[in-house]
């Protein structure tokens, strides 16, 4: 007995630690405490800028860190998405602060949270911050995946406070409202259970984006949108003035604009309730945003007609951020769908990098393009997460080399923010 009573406690010290690894191992592996030092990205006039140097973003989208950011098996893949786009150069991603009611949900009913969740939140900002990667985060969706402004209305309407069924009551409802600044005012006063630092505290935060492309088609003149943007951008801005602000517009002109005949795909894109210049001019909105969907927009165009568009679109919108809203526009999803009729990836090639050259133009002369964000990128293995958009963009070569030329040239333009001086040594040095 006495020759075992030594062995007992050393096992069962043992088994704690084998415990807490298996637990914890990906995040005890990481000394957060040695993070490099980020800055807050702020605007001045039509330009972002850090630490006085003026900045281009070269980004991307991965909506899903939260989500897989929840469950221990696929938690890496956020460290190695995150790592990947580092290694390119890439500086900002964004992604969703947001799942209302779905599975893994963060928001679980009208201001009831599940911590759980909250720490993958948490996750995925340390993550990001380790490398030197900024998050743009969407706080909600105005489609229905992951919840969406048709969970809000669900949720008035059991309740017994819904005014109406529609899923634009979102916009309009008193009480829909309250839920929607509830849930904001959780977010940017969440404290990180891993680094310590408040949301609107923290500098690995680009900014904050409204809703994921906001459409009110119940007043096609654009009133009760402009309304609700005017009164949650002034919220967030009460309780943030650190974190830039944008809405997450697709970037359609609305029925008093004169390019909704001129640039505006067709005539549809009129009448949904949004305008890009109305809904980006409050002074509450710090940079304006546009996506980039030829094929949802035209059915007909061959690839050359879709791509003349694509420039077309881009400098319409970057003219008005210099010379109308004086703001930066930032073209926060693009992407060409693999579903086309005689698809082939050079297809998509060509369309990166329509996109990259016309952001560039804008950057050599310090214009209000600031910059792009690919849909949509992913790590081997997660194929049933993916769309017809969406690409692993190291396993073709010739786009990984649009991608790391883009960056190459952005960084020569204007220089590398701190960042990205490790990365960029290798990566640029023989371009």
């Amino acid at each position: 007995m006495g020759s075992n009573s030594f062995v007992y406690p050393v096992l069962g010290f043992g088994s704690i630690i084998v415990f807490l690894y298996i637990s914890f191992g990906d995040l005890l592996t990481v000394n957060y405490k040695n993070d490099p030092k980020l800055s807050f990205v702020e605007r001045n006039g039509t330009n972002f800028v850090v630490d006085g140097k003026v900045f281009y973003v070269n980004g991307w989208n991965s909506y899903w860190f939260m989500d897989h950011a929840v469950v221990d098996y696929s938690r890496p893949r956020i460290r190695e998405m995150l790592q990947a786009g580092a290694k390119m150069g890439l500086t900002v991603c964004r992604t969703w602060a947001f799942n209302d009611g779905d599975y893994n949900a963060l928001q679980i009913a009208p201001g009831q949270f599940d911590e759980r969740v909250f720490k993958a939140l948490d996750h995925v900002i340390a993550e990001a911050r380790q490398v030197g990667i900024r998050l743009l985060f969407s706080l909600v969706n105005n489609l229905q995946a992951y919840g969406g402004k048709t969970q809000y209305v669900k949720w008035a309407w059991d309740e017994g406070v819904g005014l109406s069924a529609s899923n634009d009551s979102f916009f309009f409802d008193p009480s829909i409202r309250l839920y929607f600044k509830n849930y904001v005012k959780t977010i940017l006063t969440r404290k990180n259970t891993i680094t310590g630092v408040v949301y609107r505290d923290d500098p690995t935060i680009f900014g904050w984006e409204l809703i994921n492309e906001p459409r009110c088609i119940t007043d096609a003149s654009g009133d009760t949108l402009q309304d609700w943007i005017e009164e949650m951008s002034s919220f967030i801005k009460s309780i943030d003035r650190k974190h830039m602000l944008t809405i997450g517009l697709e970037g359609f002109y609305g029925p008093n604009s004169p390019k909704k005949d001129t640039v505006n795909p067709e005539f549809w894109a009129a009448d949904l309730g949004a305008d890009f210049i109305r809904n980006s001019a409050p002074s509450t909105v710090d940079f304006a945003s546009v996506h980039i969907y030829p094929d949802h927009w035209f059915k007909k165009k061959s690839l050359e007609g879709k791509l003349m568009f694509v420039a077309k679109w881009m400098r319409s919108h970057i003219e008005d951020g210099d010379q109308v809203l004086k703001k930066p526009v930032m073209f926060t999803e693009f992407g060409l769908s693999d579903l086309n009729k005689g698809f082939d990836p050079v297809q998509r090639d060509r369309f990166y990098k329509t996109v990259f050259d016309v952001i560039y133009e804008s950057s050599k002369k310090k214009g209000a393009g600031g910059g792009s964000f690919a849909w949509q990128f992913f790590v081997e293995g997660m194929e049933e997460y993916n769309d017809d958009f969406g690409i692993v963009p190291w396993k073709r070569a010739s786009t990984y080399e649009i991608i790391t030329q883009h960056t190459c040239r952005l960084a020569k333009a204007h220089g590398t923010i701190a960042s990205q001086k490790d990365s960029l040594k290798h990566l640029c040095s023989q371009r």
